[in-house]
């Protein structure tokens, strides 16, 4: 059955109002979603000012786009995913700022801070615990995930562990230094 509306020009067809109102709400909805990007972006911004400002001139620690980089040494032993004291303390105050910025966020923004692992192409020795640096990238972005759940109280629905292995390199030369680049902890505030 077909129900016929009036309109302006004449008479059309409800199938085709209903498409317009379907675009309408559409853009409606794009629109929203842009907003809310927009917010998460000034929240992001405002995230890795504080954070410039507390860790910024530390060796080993840099900003690179949207991401805040740990060097891997900043945070572990070679080859190991357990958390040391230095690497600790740095953790802390990250998550001073989460807490302190993470108050402003609305509700209704969707949000993460996700913590991702890489490693460098170097295998790992035949003696380590981890079968490969997959595993050993997933395990320390684990280890910073659970330390700022047990020991800075931020809410594990708000944190997400990835790990990249050696698959993302920032760089593809093989020199120490590069190598040392591509060995590292990033922090990115990002929608879930």
């Amino acid at each position: 059955k077909t129900v016929l509306i009036l309109g302006a020009g004449g008479v059309v067809p409800s199938i085709i109002f209903s498409l317009l109102r379907m675009k309408a709400s559409k853009i409606l909805l794009s629109n929203r979603t842009k907003k809310k990007a927009d917010d998460l972006k000034n929240y992001r911004s405002e995230f890795f000012g504080k954070l410039r400002s507390i860790l910024g001139e530390k060796p080993g620690i840099r900003v690179v786009g949207d991401r805040f980089v740990f060097a891997s040494e900043v945070l572990f032993e070679t080859g190991s995913a357990v958390l040391g004291d230095d690497g600790k303390a740095q953790l802390t105050e990250v998550a001073k700022v989460v807490r302190d910025v993470s108050k402003d966020i609305p509700s209704a923004l969707n949000w993460i801070l996700r913590v991702d692992g890489h490693t460098d192409i170097v295998p790992l020795a035949k003696t380590s615990k981890f079968s490969d640096n997959w595993e050993l990238s997933q395990a320390r972005a684990l280890s910073v995930v659970k330390y700022f759940i047990k020991s800075e109280g931020i809410k594990a629905k708000r944190l997400a562990a990835t790990g990249f292995g050696e698959f993302q390199p920032l760089t593809n030369e093989i020199t120490p230094q590069a190598l040392a680049r591509n060995r590292r902890i990033e922090l990115k505030l990002t929608e879930k």
